[in-house]
């Protein structure tokens, strides 16, 4: 069987394809200034206002349109964002699905799965526990199995984000992308390879891809931290690592604080809610972690919004 490829080509197919069904997320050009920065553009791609908010709706309507589904529908196991998409899309489609989550996913994305519809199971410490049930449940029903990051349909459609980004911002150099199973960030750097530099940002305390990078292949990695329930599975997917070997420019960590003050200067700023994880990136660039050179553009894509409201002024 001949490997199907994995370019811009097949990118553009897929963006084609679930345009419909999308959100073309808007950018926002601010001065770096403006978060007491030196004075530099930056560039925000606010993927946290794609339909059940996160870029993981692009993933989950790839799956649902290019692939056949049985009549026990489609199941997913997830942190929340992409057990929110996938049951989204169910909804939009009329397929039965069925999503499991950890006991550490946020009220916030629980609440979002149960309004469209889907069943849900929440019962497990971590996402490799979810993952398990779900797998166990896709064999015994005949149900059709949509990985969170580590499958090619999830990786192409998260590609479509890049594909967006370059027709609304071609002039970046530099693209900050939180990595949790590296679903985005793979179809990201598929996409520029290499003519942005894409720069992938982790919690500390959930470093899957700098393992990884490290020991040349996907290893356990710790799994904690504010962002547990988005950028926390065990390991980097199988399929996303080579990709991301060979077309991530850099991986940087952030800590909890720092993931904290991203979210508070998002909001003083720009008065836009992210949630831990969606605001991974920022953190790199307000923390210090990612210093861009002189002259350098930057984009950062805040991925995700599923979270309650917080005062953060309180």
């Amino acid at each position: 069987m001949t490997e199907q490829p994995f370019d811009r080509a097949a990118i553009a197919a897929v963006a084609d394809i679930i345009r419909p069904h999308i959100r073309r997320t808007p950018v926002i050009a601010v001065d770096a200034a403006d978060f007491g920065l030196p004075s530099r553009p930056l560039t925000f791609k606010l993927e946290l206002m794609q339909h059940a908010g996160s870029f993981k709706s692009r993933g989950a309507f790839t799956h649902l349109l290019t692939r056949e589904i049985p009549k026990a529908g489609v199941v997913a196991a997830s942190g929340g964002n992409h057990g929110a998409a996938v049951a989204f899309a169910a909804k939009r489609l009329g397929v039965p699905a069925r999503i499991y989550v950890p006991e550490i996913s946020s009220p916030a994305k629980i609440a979002r799965i149960r309004s469209y519809g889907a069943d849900l199971i929440v019962g497990g410490a971590r996402y490799s526990d979810a993952y398990a049930a779900s797998e166990t449940w896709a064999k015994e029903h005949g149900a059709l199995t949509v990985h969170a990051f580590d499958q090619r349909e999830t990786m192409l459609g998260q590609g479509t984000l890049a594909k967006e980004l370059e027709e609304q911002a071609p002039e970046i150099d530099t693209l900050l992308v939180g990595v949790g199973g590296g679903g985005l960030i793979a179809g990201i750097a598929a996409w520029y390879r290499g003519k942005v530099k894409v720069v992938g940002v982790e919690p500390e305390l959930a470093p899957t891809l700098t393992k990884a990078l490290a020991a040349g292949k996907p290893v356990d990695a710790e799994a904690g931290g504010i962002a547990a329930d988005s950028l926390a599975p065990k390991q980097i997917g199988a399929e996303v690592f080579p990709i991301a070997r060979d077309h991530v420019a850099a991986v940087v960590l952030v800590a909890d604080d720092a993931i904290r003050a991203a979210q508070k200067a998002l909001w003083d700023v720009l008065r836009v809610v992210g949630e831990p994880g969606g605001s991974a990136a920022t953190a790199a660039l307000l923390s210090g972690r990612y210093q861009p050179e002189d002259g350098e553009r930057v984009g950062i894509v805040i991925s995700g919004g599923n979270t309650v409201a917080v005062d953060f002024d309180r």
